[in-house]
């Protein structure tokens, strides 16, 4: 049986992509009995992406529950990331996670992990591994530290993780927005309307996210049989180094895809004081659709990632670990949408 979408969704009504999409993710602005409606056929579809909670708020709850275990408990939320002070996904995860823990009996508590902590390998004094029936981690990045949370023969859940540059997988769940069809869309299209001259920004060893996000723009160059010019990939993890690369090229590419918006931004900055102009010299695409996305002049193309989903499927892979220790390790990936903006509008010169 084929996976329902939201374009199943948005046909079986007779509405826009666009209006199931919103409701899907919980958007203001829709009218609550298309609320209900869209809620209702995604139920009968059997659309696996909706949230749990959702559905039992606002559609009456005729659903079948996840699988919970008799006793609920505390999940460890570990993390590098400030979430209260950047645009980061985890951001908008975070509130669909509490939500959803919630209803199922289960707390969250939030671990930071600072660059002590990091380098040493050590947990913080306050989480008691006792009181934790699971942890998440987001944005824990460093191969070392994933392993020594994996050693504590506790439920694991990684959403994004370090870099799988090696094949030897972390032991544990995954869960990753989808990196690829996006990317591969953009170049396809690009490449169709002229424009073959492509780079990429971005550390691809960063993530394992930049990384397969570097990879599918190098795949989908080979496919459509166009060279990549290395001259055009600026891949440091250095800030600096990028920046001097940047403020070197000799000539831009007809299109720079950056690893995500923070990337996207500080590139055009740099490309800016040099006096080049977006999208009049060079377009840009980024990744996220972060907040900065919509308010950096031109509008930046990028990839949405719904955090809905995302935070559904993490709650439903944490507790049915919980409940199951011994499932095979899982990698889910959840649904990105393509938005393209001004960045990438192709101007006549």
């Amino acid at each position: 049986m084929s996976r329902v979408t939201i374009q199943d969704i948005a046909d079986a009504l007779g509405i826009s992509r666009n209006t199931v999409s919103k409701v899907l993710n919980q958007s203001d602005g829709i009218a609550q009995a298309t609320r209900d409606k869209v809620l209702q056929k995604a139920i009968e579809m059997g659309y696996k992406q909706l949230s749990y909670v959702s559905m039992l708020t606002k559609v009456g709850g005729n659903v079948p529950k996840l699988s919970i275990p008799k006793s609920s408990g505390v999940v460890a939320l570990i993390t590098t990331t400030p979430f209260a002070n950047n645009g980061h996904f985890g951001v908008l995860m975070l509130d669909h996670i509490k939500k959803e823990l919630s209803q199922l009996g289960f707390s969250l508590e939030i671990h930071f992990i600072d660059k002590g902590g990091l380098s040493d390998c050590t947990l913080p004094n306050t989480f008691i591994k006792e009181q934790v029936s699971a942890i998440i981690c987001i944005e824990m990045l460093d191969r070392a530290y994933g392993e020594m949370i994996c050693s504590l023969n506790l439920p694991v859940l990684f959403v994004d993780g370090p870099a799988n540059l090696t094949g030897n997988p972390l032991p544990a769940d995954q869960l990753y927005m989808e990196n690829s069809n996006g990317i591969t869309q953009i170049v396809r299209d690009m490449i169709a309307k002229g424009k073959q001259k492509i780079g990429f920004i971005g550390d691809y060893r960063h993530c394992q996210s930049f990384y397969e996000r570097y990879a599918a723009f190098r795949m989908a160059m080979l496919m459509e049989n166009v060279p990549v010019c290395e001259e055009f990939c600026i891949t440091s993890h250095i800030q600096s180094e990028r920046e001097t690369q940047l403020n070197t090229l000799a000539q831009m590419p007809d299109l720079f895809l950056c690893a995500n918006d923070f990337v996207a931004a500080e590139a055009i900055n740099i490309l800016r004081n040099r006096g080049i102009s977006i999208p009049q010299d060079v377009l840009f695409a980024g990744f996220d659709d972060a907040p900065e996305s919509r308010i950096i002049t031109p509008q930046l193309t990028t990839i949405h990632i719904h955090s809905q989903s995302m935070a559904y499927n993490a709650v439903q892979l944490l507790v049915s670990r919980i409940a199951e220790p011994s499932l095979d390790y899982r990698v889910i990936y959840t649904e990105t949408s393509l938005i393209y903006r001004d960045s990438t509008k192709i101007l006549d010169k």
